[in-house]
């Protein structure tokens, strides 16, 4: 972070609100807000913004470690680098934006991370044209950049060039759209002084709406190209291929398998490193264990190795250990001949020889019976199995994935599992992140899975509503990525055609959230009276906020309304609200956490003014 003067007017804006309100001649919001979570803290040696640790660092020695990057790794290596930690860094500061302006209008809550890039020392930002809808996932955006600290060092070493350079602040501003929109957003750099132009400009858009233009962009947004990155599924049929590049494996002529369960889809830093270790293991014959909670991906893990290695062309066998009956393990896995048991009227081969030239993944490998385990680890040291009746080995050549959501030094502890089977499949362990150390992914897999279930189930949903993202980035998913195609599936069959996912379409299975009934006081004031659904522990902090706000708009209220019923409290809410929004209706439903045309029916209702 480096310091950076303040720029002499505050630039104007010209944006369209959430509802398509256009609001000419918008002034970027006092910082002050912002300046007030920035604390230097030498006794301790540390800086914060908000509960976030930053660095104040010299832009020299920045500009130095980024020609070391480039002369070490190649151009394109290092920029990928940057771009994704830039991205990383979006990501971040927009978590802080709503946590810093919750009650703000939609633009000057996004507004945050322009400030912040000013604030940081990044560059001046002054917007040229803003224009976002978060229901309906429309979003454009222009921005120029002065004085960017980034193309200053790069033009200082290298000189004019042909090619962009604001790679880190183009992540920084994807990554921030991303999470704040709910869905990919994708910058492109347009114009950059390190081309010999007198200053950068940058456009954003939905990365679907760029088509093949943003494709050499999205390229440095994922570690791999095996992965679908930041495009996750949100490219249509007809232009995955190309949006997401010719390098996407078996996935890159044609896309049967675009919106389909096994494409790995994330651009955080945890996604990025489970990206490489796969990379690194696929053309080896090493036998892989996947660790980690239940429901994150690891089969998915799985098939990914299998597709990119040496043996994709054979076939891959999936067996779940825990669902497979003691008694029925050995034949499942090794086979039965004729007469092998009672009822064994037929050879049959078990699934060691079905994935003979290809893959076995065994799931919830830690579920075995000693018993199995030890069929099992001779099978994997001898590479020969042997047919339940039979007397004669076979060899089989099979690459063996292993995946467990439990500790196996625990289990080995306990005396449920093998000590040195375990050391047989711990050649290559990859532990894959929860969803809630990976948050930066939420956007892009919520985009995906709401393309995946809006085709599945032939449904015109356009989004998200603002509190239902709001809801779910702030949600702690113990499921993981299984609860979150759960949610929303069923937000994607709730919510109405032609209208977006609500947080009442989401939360209906008794799921805990921050979310809050209240009840009258003594006083007349609301009072938290119990959880709209399982209330959440510690959550009492951003009750009484919201506690605050409503009896704050209860006093804003004009004095001929004295709220001694529910319908009298609700006259007073929109009566208020829409004063202190001074006759501006979105910003008015905004404040109130509906619709707009909610509000409006709400006011002709009651004989109100509109």
């Amino acid at each position: 972070m480096a310091t950076q003067s303040k720029p002499a007017a505050n630039p104007r804006m010209s944006m369209v609100s959430p509802k398509g309100d256009c609001v000419d001649s918008l002034r970027y919001p006092d910082i002050a807000d912002l300046m007030s979570r920035l604390h230097f803290s030498p006794g301790d040696g540390r800086i914060w913004l908000g509960d976030q640790r930053m660095l104040l660092m010299h832009t020299g020695s920045v500009g130095v470690m980024r020609r070391e990057l480039i002369d070490s790794l190649g151009i394109d290596a290092a920029r990928g680098l940057l771009t994704r930690m830039g991205y990383n860094s979006g990501a971040r500061d927009a978590e802080l934006a709503r946590k810093t302006r919750p009650d703000s209008s939609i633009t000057e809550m996004f507004a945050v991370g322009p400030q912040l890039h000013m604030l940081e020392g990044i560059t001046v930002v002054e917007p040229v044209r803003l224009e976002l809808d978060v229901e309906k996932g429309q979003y454009y955006g222009e921005f120029i950049w002065k004085n960017c600290a980034e193309d200053e060092e790069h033009i200082r070493i290298y000189g004019i060039g042909a090619e962009p350079v604001c790679w880190t602040q183009i992540g920084y501003a994807s990554g921030y759209t991303s999470v704040f929109m709910g869905r990919p957003i994708v910058y492109r750099e347009v114009e950059c002084r390190a081309l010999g132009q007198s200053q950068c400009r940058i456009v954003g858009k939905p990365v679907e709406e760029w088509g093949d233009e943003a494709a050499d962009d999205l390229r440095f947004m994922q570690a791999q190209s095996f992965t679908q990155g930041l495009s996750a599924a949100a490219i249509k049929r007809d232009v995955a291929a190309d949006a997401t590049l010719a390098v996407l494996g078996d996935a890159r002529a044609s896309t049967p398998t675009a919106f389909g369960d096994d494409n790995m889809v994330g651009a955080s830093p945890g996604f990025n490193a489970v990206c490489h270790m796969i990379r690194r293991v696929a053309n080896t014959r090493a036998t892989v264990l996947f660790l980690g909670e239940s429901g994150v991906g690891k089969e998915v893990c799985a098939r990914t190795l299998h597709r990119i290695s040496a043996c994709s062309d054979g076939p891959f066998v999936a067996v779940n250990c825990a669902a497979i009956p003691e008694a029925l393990v050995e034949s499942e896995l090794f086979g039965v001949e004729r007469g092998g048991f009672t009822d064994a009227t037929h050879s049959r081969p078990g699934r060691f020889e079905r994935a003979d030239g290809g893959t076995l993944f065994l799931d919830e490998i830690g579920i075995l019976s000693l018993t199995a385990q030890g069929k099992l680890l001779r099978a994997l040291q001898e590479g020969e199995i042997e047919r339940i009746g039979d007397t004669q080995m076979r060899r089989v050549n099979v690459r063996v994935i292993a995946a467990t959501n439990l500790d196996l030094k625990d289990e080995i502890r306990a005396g449920r599992f093998r000590e040195d089977l375990y050391f047989r499949l711990n050649v290559f362990p990859i532990r894959v992140p929860s969803l809630r150390e990976r948050r930066e992914d939420l956007p892009v897999l919520l985009n995906h899975m709401l393309h995946k279930y809006r085709e599945r189930h032939g449904r015109d949903v356009t989004g998200f509503t603002g509190r239902a993202l709001d809801a779910l980035l702030n949600y702690g998913w113990p499921g993981n990525i299984r609860e979150m195609e759960n949610l929303v599936e069923r937000g994607v069959i709730l919510a109405p055609d032609g209208g977006a996912i609500d947080i009442g379409h989401l939360f209906t299975s008794g799921e805990t959230i921050d979310a809050q009934m209240f009840g009258l006081g003594t006083n007349g004031s609301l009072t938290p009276s119990g959880s709209l659904l399982d209330q959440q522990a510690g959550g009492n902090g951003e009750v009484e906020r919201v506690v605050r706000k409503v009896n704050d708009l209860l006093m804003g209220a004009s004095g001929d309304i004295d709220p001694t019923s529910l319908d009298d409290i609700e006259t007073a809410l929109l009566k208020s609200a829409v004063q202190r929004a001074q006759g501006n209706l979105s910003a008015a439903a905004r404040t109130l956490g509906i619709t707009r045309p909610q509000l409006v029916y709400r006011l002709k209702s009651r004989g109100l003014r509109v």
